[in-house]
């Protein structure tokens, strides 16, 4: 008993020291409580008020979520944005042709006048956040699950409606620690959002996806956008009337640079990590899903690398989605990797063999945790089936997979209404809902990929699922055409008419309800629907069930998890909120006799130079303003800085995140983090886990001296 326990201490202050080395996305609510002492002794100078307030102007007033899933942060007092290039990406693809062909010669307004609108994109500034857990939970306690969740939800919708009536904010409360407790966040949207600036992708995606999730790197990730109001500096839609957002802070730039050691700070929006799951969680994602997506996701890349590489229009249209199919699989590679390093299952299975010595000690905790960790076993025995069906159904037939099917599942709510209702002759605002999402659409397909794709991904999805799951239709088919799956993509894309955008244009335009009759005899709507209804009626049902189920597991082992480990600091898993990650500039050695230095410079883009490859293409420009060591105020010593590496806890959201010094300056973009240290959202490690920012003083030397846009650095606060 005596070495149980005090194997127990051990494990306890191993976590608290985790906790203590630089791991954490923290509620900027509770720095105070929480956070600012230890900040404040590994360098910071200023307070948690000037962090977060709203008594006050504070660094809060400058950040902003970008769209739906990046961040950005105000650096001027004229609604001046910074963010990724990737996080604009999408936004700088769409005002992209092949003779104003801004992703690979970049853009750059050189006044208001030239500054391009971007219809439905906005930024969301916090206004406040408040903790409402007492309101929501009270009374919860004992109650069914059903009914504790449909009170709790209940009261998160009124709370919201409450904390913003009368006024031109949008409220929402999310749950923290896996529901044991509630925040309230009041939000401010501005829907007037414009380009000003994006170097080439030569600069600002310098590396591509080789280099993705690496380091060093060398990647310019930038852009520059300005948040418009009315004239009382109020959120309004699009206008020429509008004038640039006047913030209440906005980020001073420094020219000082870093130095190993020198404290910094990420504030931002993370979007998901999940630090707290059983060991059969890791298990399930290493052993049986991530392998299976990795696979497919090899197969899309390699049919879209090659027509990118042979057809610039290609490579405009499909851009963006390569990027977003690239990423996902690179990373689950690197977490699959640093999990394996780390032997997470294992460290996990060990945790969990302490907590059940500590909760088998106690009557009182026996009878609420005993059974918790035998559940787990028992539903993701369940779960991780219908999880890797979920996943591979929207990786095949849905979401980023053949994209003539993806085309036949918009027509499928035409189907519904009109083949089985009675319904008006003539639904114009779907219909037109449909034409203007089509007119997109097509703008960035290319049907011959699509088609060479196909067989690809029919014969992964007929290797690894099985008969029982598979689509009546899809079994017909792969038996007609003898599994020969390139047959049949040839037949299905030829008797469709889903990938002819004048074909679909004439259908919408000259729409009745007998209209509908040919989109149920198409082949692609014919997969789709099959395929639809097996996932709705046979997968999502079971996957939902059981999500809900570990969901309620979850919430009592985060708070058995608390009770066991008193001493230790929790902080919530990411959930796209605001948060604050702090720690060093540090290099680490992610090899045996390999050291990874602290920054990279512009060297290591000359070293990478090939005008052979599109991702590794210099700029002209570049390489003349090097050779001539052009760099203005720009440098550190005799370099021009390009990344940096720091310790700081970061995940997807962060992106376009700003990096701070001691005296609450930005230093630098955070745009990606090191490959080794990936497995960060499920296990943190501080010898491999690393972020990657772009230094802010290769920002202002693209801006002014490879753009001569210098102008806007007149408008920011530039301090040395």
């Amino acid at each position: 008993m005596k070495k149980s326990m005090l194997l127990m201490a051990c494990t306890a202050i191993l976590f608290l020291a985790r906790s203590r080395a630089d791991e954490g996305m923290w509620i900027p609510l509770l720095l105070d409580k929480y956070n600012i002492e230890e900040m404040q002794a590994k360098g910071f100078t200023l307070t948690a008020e000037d962090i977060y307030s709203i008594n006050k102007a504070s660094m809060k007033d400058a950040i902003v979520i970008f769209g739906g899933g990046c961040t950005g942060e105000l650096i001027s007092g004229e609604g001046l944005l910074l963010t990724n290039h990737h996080c604009g990406y999408g936004r700088i693809q769409a005002h992209s042709s092949l003779e104003n062909d801004y992703l690979t010669d970049g853009f750059w307004a050189m006044s208001g006048d030239e500054e391009l609108p971007n219809p439905g994109l906005s930024v969301t500034l916090l206004v406040r956040m408040e903790n409402v857990t007492q309101r929501v939970l009270h009374g919860a306690d004992g109650l069914p699950a059903g009914q504790r969740d449909s009170l709790i939800m209940n009261r998160m919708a009124r709370i919201s409606a409450e904390a913003v009536a009368g006024t031109h904010y949008s409220a929402m409360v999310r749950p923290f620690y896996h529901g044991n407790q509630y925040f309230l966040f009041i939000n401010e949207v501005f829907r007037d959002v414009r380009l000003v600036g994006a170097p080439p992708s030569a600069i600002g995606k310098f590396g591509g996806d080789t280099d993705n999730w690496m380091w060093p790197r060398h990647t310019g990730d930038f852009s520059l956008f300005r948040v418009y109001a009315g004239k009382d500096n109020m959120p309004a839609d699009y206008s020429p009337d509008n004038v640039p957002y006047r913030p209440a802070k906005f980020f001073p730039v420094s020219l000082a640079g870093i130095q190993e050691g020198d404290f910094t700070m990420v504030f931002g929006y993370p979007g998901n990590t999940a630090q707290y799951v059983p060991a059969v969680h890791i298990k399930m994602l290493t052993g049986d899903l991530y392998p299976r997506l990795v696979e497919v996701r090899e197969k899309k890349l390699d049919v879209m690398n090659d027509w990118m590489e042979r057809d610039p229009l290609v490579r405009i249209q499909y851009s963006a989605k390569n990027a977003g199919v690239s990423n996902a699989w690179k990373r689950w590679i690197g977490e699959l990797n640093g999990l394996a390093k780390l032997d997470a299952a294992e460290r996990k299975s060990e945790f969990e063999r302490q907590f059940s010595d500590w909760v088998g000690s106690d009557p009182v905790r026996k009878e609420k945790y005993g059974e918790l960790l035998r559940r787990y076993d028992e539903l993701y025995r369940q779960y991780t089936s219908y999880r890797v069906l979920r996943d591979y159904y929207n990786e095949v037939f849905f979401r980023q997979g053949v994209e003539l099917l993806a085309i036949a599942g918009m027509f499928h709510p035409l189907v519904e209404q009109y083949a089985e209702t009675p319904a008006p002759e003539a639904p114009e605002p779907y219909l037109e809902f449909l034409q203007n999402r089509l007119t997109g659409f097509f703008d960035d397909y290319h049907a011959p990929l699509d088609q060479e794709l196909f067989p690809y991904l029919m014969s992964l999805f007929d290797k690894n699922v099985d008969d029982d799951f598979q689509p009546e239709y899809f079994r017909a088919k792969k038996t007609a055409f003898r599994k020969n799956f390139d047959e049949w993509g040839k037949s299905l894309f030829k008797k469709s008419w889903f990938d002819d955008p004048d074909k679909v244009d004439a259908f919408l335009t000259s729409f009745t309800r007998s209209s509908v009759k040919k989109v149920m005899k198409d082949p692609a709507y014919m997969l789709f629907k099959d395929a639809m209804d097996v996932y709705q009626n046979r997968i999502m049902p079971h996957y939902i069930r059981l999500e809900k189920e570990i969901g309620e597991l979850d919430r009592l082992y985060m708070a058995a998890q608390m009770e066991f480990q008193p001493g230790k600091r929790f902080y919530p898993d990411a959930n796209f909120t605001l948060r604050v990650s702090y720690g060093e500039v540090k290099g680490y050695t992610p090899l045996d006799a390999v050291y990874f230095k602290h920054y990279s410079t512009i060297e290591g883009i000359m070293e990478k130079d090939n005008p052979g490859s599109y991702d590794y293409r210099v700029p002209e420009k570049l390489r003349e303003l090097y050779h001539n060591r052009d760099f203005g105020r720009y440098t550190q010593g005799d370099d021009l800085p390009v990344c940096f590496i720091a310790t700081n806890h970061t995940t997807g959201g962060n992106s376009g995140s700003p990096v701070v010094n001691a005296r609450g300056h930005l230093i630098g973009i955070n745009f990606d983090r090191a490959w080794e240290g990936v497995s960060s959202d499920l296990v943190f490690n501080p010898g491999l886990s690393r972020n990657i920012s772009l230094d802010i003083r290769f920002v202002l030397f693209i801006i002014d001296k490879f753009a001569g846009a210098g102008y806007l650095l007149e408008e920011m606060e530039v301090v040395e």
